[in-house]
């Protein structure tokens, strides 16, 4: 018998227990498969997502390409390690019915090429190398993992709100630089679901540099060179500092060093603490003098909360007095805040066209968060444990008398999904298609002057 036929006596007495097996706790967290297939089949907002990577080309225009869409590689990586390169879908239901078809555990973005990337062997058969990146977003990955040789609450993919913090300084540092020193507005920050942020720049100007100059605008921000071996990372040589890292030090840097990382972090409340700092002071002399100062006082009046306060003061009175002048150690100081606050990128990412990288709105399989958007001008609020997982949100569309065959497209709304793709959409996607659109429009009117100009002359 079907359930409509059931008596309407027992229906009634069912119906608010039922209620309560379906609440937000009735999804035991986790990540699988199923939940994946209900998180595509009811939340991915695959419209909003779509139309970013069209940047305006799905439109009526004249000016549009309408090939440009196809031609942009997306990769899924399925269960297991399966991956399948060179994706390529001419329309937002195309890719929906794909990502449904295959549940990927991971979707990740590559360049605009010159063919559509699915067709690229037909092309290798005609001989002359066609098959080429000719666009792509300037992107930047920054990974909590590099950070482990001055965060001493966490290592690895492990973050807490003592070191989350770091994350917040380089959103800030590399969105004002590429704001006010390159002129570019459309940037997307995007949480990585797990232990680091992903930055895409999608100005047209930022999609067009070639590989030089993205190496050139990587080499801009490029401060912290590490290497396992190399005791001192950070070389702020030359007479004057840039003004950017000026901007950087005094605006952000020096203040977070001292308010915050200091004590959350305790860098100077060990022995071993402590002669790390001191390695990064070049006069041998100098570093020893404050290591018998520390050595002395360890017992002194100097309370536990505030022995990284007091010792920073004293090496910066030291480093910073009349006498250490001329040795260039005024500067050191500063190399020591840089070293432990600067953003530290992945190179090789930014450098590179070619290179993928792990699209919005995707559920990190270790921790079933969503890689949700980052409000740069909010980012001080940001918490990656508050980020909504993947069962949660089931738990919520449950809450919410979820119907898998609903033709209720918005499932998103009764969810804590909501503020993101509602962030996605108004602050980032809107103005960037409104450029999009102008510059189309302007483009596809220099032209038809162009060819009238020759056809008069």
């Amino acid at each position: 018998m079907g359930r409509d036929d059931e008596p309407v006596d027992s229906m009634e007495i069912d119906g608010p227990q039922q209620l309560k097996v379906e609440g937000p706790a009735a999804v035991p967290e986790g990540f699988n498969a199923d939940y994946l297939r209900v998180y595509y089949g009811n939340l991915f907002p695959y419209g909003d997502f779509f139309k970013w990577l069209c940047y305006g080309n799905d439109g009526k225009h004249p000016g549009c390409d309408q090939s440009y869409v196809g031609r942009r590689e997306f990769s899924f990586t399925l269960e297991n390690d399966i991956y399948l390169r060179f994706q390529s879908f001419d329309s937002a239901a195309e890719l929906e019915s794909s990502i449904k078809e295959k549940c990927p555990f991971k979707i990740d973005i590559g360049p605009v090429y010159s063919v559509d990337p699915a067709k690229r062997h037909a092309y290798a058969q005609s001989g002359n190398n066609v098959f080429v990146p000719v666009e792509r977003e300037l992107i930047f990955d920054i990974d909590i993992s590099d950070y482990d040789d001055v965060r001493y609450c966490c290592s690895g993919a492990d973050v807490c709100s003592d070191c989350w913090p770091l994350m917040t300084i380089a959103i800030k540092i590399l969105d004002t630089s590429l704001r006010d020193d390159f002129g570019f507005s459309h940037i997307l920050w995007v949480y990585s679901g797990r232990r680091g942020v992903h930055c895409w720049v999608c100005d047209s100007r930022a999609r067009k540099l070639s590989n030089e100059q993205r190496a050139a605008v990587a080499d801009y921000f490029r401060v912290y060179k590490g290497g396992e071996n190399a005791l001192k990372k950070v070389s702020l040589a030359g007479p004057v500092l840039h003004p950017f890292l000026v901007r950087s030090y005094t605006d952000v840097l020096e203040s977070f060093f001292e308010d915050k990382l200091l004590l959350c972090q305790q860098l100077f409340a060990s022995e071993e603490r402590c002669q790390k700092i001191l390695d990064l002071i070049p006069d041998e002399n100098v570093a020893s003098e404050l290591h018998d100062k520390w050595q002395g006082n360890r017992r002194s009046s100097i309370s536990k909360e505030d022995v990284n306060a007091a010792r920073w003061k004293q090496l910066k009175t030291t480093l910073q007095s009349g006498k250490h002048k001329a040795q260039g150690l005024r500067r050191c100081v500063e190399e020591i805040v840089f070293s432990y606050t600067y953003p530290r990128l992945d190179m090789e990412v930014s450098k590179h066209m070619n290179h993928l990288l792990k699209a919005p709105f995707c559920i990190h399989p270790k921790t079933g968060r969503v890689c949700v958007p980052i409000d740069p001008s909010n980012c001080d609020d940001f918490d990656p444990t508050a980020v909504p997982t993947l069962s949660q949100l089931l738990g919520e569309l449950n809450a919410a008398g979820f119907q898998t065959d609903s033709e209720n497209t918005t499932d998103w709304e009764r969810t804590s999904l909501e503020k993101s793709i509602r962030f996605f959409r108004t602050s980032f996607l809107q103005p960037l298609l409104k450029a999009c659109k102008e510059e189309l429009e302007s483009a596809y009117n220099a032209k038809l002057q162009q060819s009238k100009n020759s056809l008069n002359w």
